[in-house]
């Protein structure tokens, strides 16, 4: 059922990432009225988030917030696709890194990095900052149920020589890595939400409390790594800009959680700024009532 499935999806991938740009915002048009206007995918999650972020919010200015949301979604996901066939060029010139020279300045430590993203904007055509580092690119990823679309994400995601690992085989590699002299950069997407434990930890996010990820923070300390932020912006439709900003060159340096609090912060000023690119289908807040309990 598993390749059924991918050998029927498979070719309107291909022949998605074979158009032009013209064409594929078209087709994501197309997209966009079905996905939201006749299914109404995951409507519901994307209204209760939206009012509960943004509770001063008019119902008027909610939905039009909704409805960018959806067609920004359209698009990343047909991007996605592109990235099947997008040249290196192409891709440079509709991502771009406004300040790679802290990456150099980074490497230059002589620490491997660990750079934290979020659900913002895009984090799909980042695979291209791989062009702009001297050390080894890595992102941590959750593998895909079908093992015929996770190879075929890992194939994409791979494209410019970053290499996609999960997270049980992180730490064992970048040690391997650091063992054997290599410097490596790993990615995080680190603003979803964990599962409940009894240590787990709280803060608040878009106001709200909630069990906040912290592994990037914790493999930073443990392996004394360098921690950044990646901040993506989309400046129109089909190009964005992307800023490292450095959180710290010593991690080590920060109070437990302080790393993650100000990944967070970066991530809450760009929702406040420009709502619509946040990826808004998540249950980012499922465990918020668990709070006080």
């Amino acid at each position: 059922m598993q390749f059924l499935i991918y050998i029927i999806v498979y070719p309107f991938l291909w022949f998605t990432s074979k158009l032009p740009f013209r064409l594929l915002y078209l087709v994501s048009d197309g997209l966009y009225i079905l996905l939201y206007h006749v299914i109404g995918y995951r409507r519901k999650v994307v209204n209760n988030n939206l009012r509960l972020v943004f509770p001063e919010k008019t119902e008027k200015e909610i939905t039009a917030i909704r409805k960018k949301f959806y067609k920004h979604l359209c698009d990343m996901f047909l991007e996605m696709a592109k990235t099947m066939s997008i040249s290196e060029k192409e891709l440079k010139k509709r991502f771009k890194i406004t300040n790679p020279g802290e990456f150099k300045r980074l490497e230059s430590l002589n620490k491997s990095i660990i750079l934290i993203f979020g659900h913002y904007a895009s984090w799909e055509w980042s695979i291209v900052l791989q062009n702009y580092l001297n050390f080894k690119g890595y992102a941590v990823y959750k593998k895909l149920a079908n093992h015929h679309f996770d190879k075929l994400v890992r194939d994409i995601r791979s494209k410019f020589n970053t290499t996609l690992i999960s997270t049980k085989e992180t730490i064992s590699i970048i040690n391997k890595n650091e063992s054997n002299g290599i410097k490596s950069i790993t990615g995080f997407l680190s603003d979803q939400s964990p599962r409940l434990s009894k240590d787990v930890y709280w803060n608040e996010f878009m106001g709200i409390n909630t069990p906040c990820f912290t592994g990037a923070e914790r493999l930073a300390k443990k392996l004394d790594l360098s921690t950044a932020y990646l901040k993506v912006s989309k400046i129109k439709r089909g190009f964005y800009e992307a800023e490292i900003i450095v959180l710290a060159e010593d991690s080590n340096m920060y109070k437990d959680y302080e790393l993650t609090d100000l990944f967070l912060k970066e991530v809450e000023k760009q929702i406040h700024k420009a709502p619509e690119y946040y990826f808004w289908t998540h249950k980012r807040w499922k465990h918020k009532d668990e709070f006080s309990k």
